[in-house]
This record gives structure tokens, sequence and C-alpha cells, in this order.
């Protein structure tokens, strides 16, 4: 089944989130399966038309103060009708007493319980990212992923071809390794690509003919990141003569990860060819671009421009024998 048990988000987020159990188990009759969080309020008042049960629930003070208004019978009446539902689980947050009998009800009708004392709002901002960093897209790409001036570039191409080697000088050059070999990408906000390593390679990288190196031990901890937006793909592949290679730049190549589009640039290599320099040119002219520079396009409009004038005064100069 997809999604996550209750049981797995309270031991990874009780100490982050600060959460008590106050029903007697952690058994549920539903999972956690979105990073949406609901706010049950017009539930609790007997409007269930559209009430988003399969969401992680908060009670916060909207809802407990409701719940004090009504009678003992009334209030459990509320609550039954939304645990009826097998609601994943119930956060009261703000430190706030949940209403007499409602632990109770919860265990009756395996809905866990929690309470933290974190502010409302600072627990939904918790609580989201936790989620949606739990139930993004991800994709495990075959490649490097170094930041080079602050720029995501992800080097692919078959093996072999020299992505750690190019990496690996880019790092010796003072730019930062996220991850190599192994790049687990995660979508984030529709598009937003976030890589990072892989939990048992780290930033340990592989060097045809040297072995295994520790990236960290050898160059410090200012050679390596955890995480980083991917933003570039650059594709590394053998000179081909038969290849029409992009000589201006005009027209630009998308790379399609996850459903989102990112710049590709390919890179043909042979004996002798400075990837290294090439790849932090791809970093800074993609920066120039994303301030709204595209080289490529003002040199064809200069081009034009020069033509357009040269034409002009040609025909001005036409019969003029003086």
């Amino acid at each position: 089944m997809v999604g996550m048990t209750v049981a797995e988000f309270y031991e990874r987020t009780r100490e982050r989130l600060g959460l008590r159990l106050l029903s007697r188990s952690l058994n549920a009759r539903s999972r956690l399966v979105t990073s949406d969080i609901n706010r049950p309020q017009l539930a609790l008042t007997g409007f269930v038309e559209n009430f988003l049960w399969d969401r992680l629930q908060i009670f916060g003070e909207t809802e407990i103060r409701y719940l004090n208004s009504l009678s003992e019978r009334e209030c459990g009446r509320a609550l039954s009708l939304v645990m009826g539902f097998a609601v994943p689980c119930i956060v009261v947050p703000k430190g706030l007493t949940p209403p007499d009998g409602m632990p109770a009800l919860a265990s009756q009708n395996e809905v866990p319980l929690f309470a933290t004392r974190m502010d409302t709002s600072a627990f939904l901002h918790e609580v989201t990212a936790f989620l949606e960093d739990t139930f993004a897209p991800s994709a495990t790409v075959h490649g490097s992923l170094v930041d080079v001036y602050g720029v995501g570039l992800l080097f692919t191409g078959r093996s072999a071809i020299g992505k750690s080697e190019t990496a690996l000088d880019l790092v010796e050059r003072g730019h930062r390794l996220v991850a190599d070999d192994v790049v687990t990408i995660r979508r984030r906000q529709q598009s937003i690509l976030i890589g990072s390593g892989n939990e048992l390679l780290r930033h340990c990288m592989e060097i045809r003919g040297i072995g295994i190196i520790d990236v960290q031990s050898i160059f410090g901890i200012r050679a390596i990141r955890a995480f980083k937006r991917v933003e570039v793909e650059v594709k590394l592949s053998e000179w081909d003569d038969q290849e029409d290679y992009e000589r201006l730049g005009l027209e630009e190549q998308q790379a399609t990860i996850l459903g989102v589009q990112i710049p590709l640039v390919a890179i043909p290599i042979f004996p002798g060819k400075n990837i290294t320099v090439i790849s932090e040119t791809i970093a800074l002219n993609y920066l120039v671009k994303v301030y709204g520079y595209h080289p490529a396009a003002r040199f064809s409009e200069n081009l034009l421009e020069t033509i357009r004038r040269r034409r002009t005064l040609s025909r001005l100069a036409e019969g003029d024998l003086e």
C-alpha cells in the first residue's frame, strides 16, 4: 500500500515536531498519503459533504474552543462523526488541552491522537515541509551533480565517459560536489528539482584507476553540500564528425525530468578538450540568461543590424560617382 503509516510518521517527526501520543496506541485504519493538511471545522458542525478525511487533521484553538462550548454529549457526537471517517491521525498544537473523552474516543476509533507545544502556524509549516519532501515525486539518475557558481549542473552520459573526473576537477577548482554516480532527484512545487546523494555513497566518488575516494576528507567540508537545485543538464558524449553540433546557441535544447523541463547542453568531448572550463562557462552563461541577457540572441541582433546598415549604405552609394 502506498503512503506512510502513522507509526512511521511519529517515529520520524516526534523530536522535530515535539509530538506526544495521547491515545493508547499508534494503530490507525488509514495511512498518510498526501502532504496536504486539513482543519475539520465544518465537519465538527455536521457538514461533511466535502470533508477531506484522508489528510492529517489539525485541531487548533478554533476547533478546541468550539468543542468545549458543546455539551459532553454533543462533543462526543461531533468527534465520533469526524473519527468515523477513519482519519489517519489528529494533532492538537499550541499546548492545547483536548476535551475530556477525546483520547478515549480516538483509541476506540483507531485514530492516533497527538499533542504538541508548537504554535499552530509553526507546526503547519514544519509538518507540511516534511510531508512534501516525503511524498515528492522522485527519480534516480546515473550521473554527477555539482554546484558550480551556485548553479546545479547535472552531468550525464554513458558509463566511463568522464562524469566523475569532471566533477572531481570542478571540486579541485573550488566548486561543491552534491552527488556522484547515483543522483536522487525530487520534484518540489511542480517545477523545482532538488538533487541529493545516495545515503550509502554520500560524498564518495569512484575514480577509475584509483578507486573510491572521500571528497570531504580530502578537500574539506566546503567541497560538498547535501542538496542542490538541478538547473542544467550537461550531457557528455564522444565527438562525432557526422554530428551537426550547435554553433551559436540560438536553439536551446531541453531535458525533461519528472515532468519538469530544464536546459540541456550537449558537450562533445575528445582528448585535450577542457571540459572543466566549459562547465564553468555553462554555469556562468546560465546565470547571465537568468538575469535577462542572452549572448547568442544579442550577437544575432547585432549581426542583423550590421547587415541592414551595410545594405542602407550600399544603396546610398549606388550611382554616387563624385
